[in-house]
């Protein structure tokens, strides 16, 4: 009962986490950042109740020490943080990931990996129709023309990452479908997914798209003696029909995309690997400059979402990581893996991308005992799912996002869950009241920490100007943006006590920002 509870719930949590939005402009980033870090949170939760309900038999591997291990060295580098609140919030999220990895993986390994699948590829479907919309003429308030077509992702690049890694669980989803119906909608779907991709002009998802076919041609033709039906040739087959229609389809009906370029998608794909000019160059620069933060703190870097307040100390001024503001232009660097290493030093780092590895070549092994054939092919939407969130997340921050991580975690728990062999352990009671207390807490404290933010944005939006701002401020004081605007707006008008006061909470969060500087200079 408990199982089938957790199944629906996360299944729930991997859709709903594609449209957690709010329309609260001033907060362009976290406005979508935080309601799915909302979500996210609340499921993990939830999750972790359900996995601690009761004292266990724990059966683990060596991908489940590695992660165990990244945690553990995470929650040391908080401590030498700058900005705990940061830190706090980007530890939840790891934490929550693996409650969610361990979650799925608990799922999976009673067979009940279908509808986790095919949620993520609901998920990924959503995402697309959302941006799709976007693209052609819907408004709301809830979309950003910043980076257009973003849907409720706020972000073009956003939308196409979890597109490209749903991909692999939706192609599962529809050439094992139990109805033809379900195969036939798989494929619309599938037309979506390749439209979204081709007009998000998303350099970093169409590589992760072109090595996940790259890497699994080979497995997916031995995989066939496995195939239950011989509908599966013929549904695979009709999605490739559909994903090259829909990508064709993209490209020659009109939209409401102001591109610059002529051929603005012929220029994306010259540029895919084109690191001597544009944004390929201004990566590598940030690059060399952040692993230079890297070396002068080798052991446990600069703490967990400390990569902002660190940067701007090892970068130039002409960086184009660094906006007008003096501030970085994105509070992560453009690879998850950078940000590991800066952030939590190496150990952390290899750590996680052992646990990737682990699970990537597990999926080729011991197919003979597996329960049934689509759990063959569940391992490779296993594999699939890892080169496209590796491949993604070595240019952009992936793992570090609420809603590409969910989906990334839920596929790699259940369809690794299966059939898992490995050793166990049983805990003695005190030490299982101490792993679930802390853990709990950490995730408990994430989860209030998205509800105050989001109480703040909704004081920000709905409240009045002034007052608003300050009752943000008191909901999340955290927030670098809001006690930076409470201090310029008190600022303005004369009231240099508060203004000095909310500046110098801006500055102990961000201490090499120049904004809060200038206000206590001024007043």
């Amino acid at each position: 009962m408990v199982n089938r509870a957790a199944k629906i719930l996360l299944g729930l949590a991997v859709v709903a986490v594609v449209f957690a939005a709010l329309p609260w402009k001033p907060f362009e980033l976290d406005r979508y950042f935080v309601p799915k870090e909302l979500v996210f949170n609340g499921a993990a939760l939830i999750l972790a109740a359900m996995l601690f309900i009761r004292r266990r038999t724990i059966c683990y591997d060596l991908a489940d020490a590695l992660l165990a291990l990244f945690l553990l060295w995470s929650a040391a580098s908080a401590l030498f943080a700058t900005n705990y609140w940061l830190a706090q919030r980007a530890l939840g999220l790891s934490v929550a990931s693996a409650l969610i990895f361990w979650g799925a993986r608990k799922i999976g390994a009673t067979g009940s990996y279908r509808l986790l699948i095919g949620a993520v590829a609901v998920a990924a479907v959503c995402a697309a129709v959302t941006a799709l919309a976007q693209a052609y003429g819907v408004d709301s308030d809830y979309f950003s023309l910043n980076r257009a077509p973003g849907g409720t992702f706020g972000n073009r690049n956003s939308v196409a990452h979890v597109a490209a890694i749903g991909l692999p669980a939706l192609a599962w989803s529809t050439v094992t479908a139990r109805r033809s119906i379900t195969a036939l909608l798989g494929s619309l779907g599938g037309a979506l997914v390749a439209a979204a991709l081709v007009l998000s002009r998303s350099r970093a998802a169409w590589l992760a798209v072109a090595a996940t076919v790259i890497v699994l041609a080979l497995p997916v033709l031995a995989s066939r003696k496995y195939w239950n039906t011989k509908n599966v040739g013929g549904r695979f087959a009709r999605l490739l029909l559909a994903v090259a229609i829909g990508g064709i389809l993209a490209t020659v009906l009109p939209n409401r995309l102001n591109w610059k370029s002529d051929s603005p998608y012929l220029d994306s794909a010259r540029g895919m690997i084109n690191y001597s000019k544009g944004s390929g160059r201004g990566r590598v620069t940030q690059y060399q400059h952040t692993l230079s933060m890297a070396v002068a703190n080798p052991v446990f870097g600069v703490g967990p979402g400390n990569w902002p307040v660190r940067y701007i100390r090892f970068a130039p001024r002409n960086d184009r990581s660094i906006a007008d503001d003096g501030m970085t232009a994105n509070p992560w660097p453009s690879s998850d893996w950078v940000a590991y290493v800066s952030e939590r030093g190496l150990v952390a780092a290899l750590a996680l991308l052992g646990v990737f590895a682990v699970l990537f070549f597990g999926a080729f092994r011991g197919w003979r005992d597996l329960p049934d054939h689509d759990a063959v092919l569940v391992r490779l939407v296993l594999a699939g799912t890892i080169v496209a969130a590796l491949a993604v997340s070595a240019f952009d921050a992936v793992l570090l996002l609420a809603a590409p991580a969910l989906l990334i975690w839920t596929v790699a728990g259940a369809a690794s869950g299966a059939r898992r062999s490995g050793r166990t352990a049983t805990p003695s009671g005190g030490t299982w009241a101490l792993i679930a207390a802390g853990t709990m807490l950490v995730v408990i404290a994430s989860l209030a920490r998205s509800v105050t933010q989001t109480m703040a944005m909704a004081s920000v939006g709905t409240g009045g100007h002034t007052a608003g701002w300050m009752r943000g401020a008191a909901l999340d004081p955290g927030s670098y943006r809001i006690n930076l605007k409470v201090a310029q707006l008190n600022a303005r008008r004369g009231r240099c006590v508060v203004a000095k006061e909310y500046a110098q909470k801006a500055g102990d969060l961000f201490p090499n920002a120049p904004a809060p500087k200038r206000v206590l200079r001024g007043c």
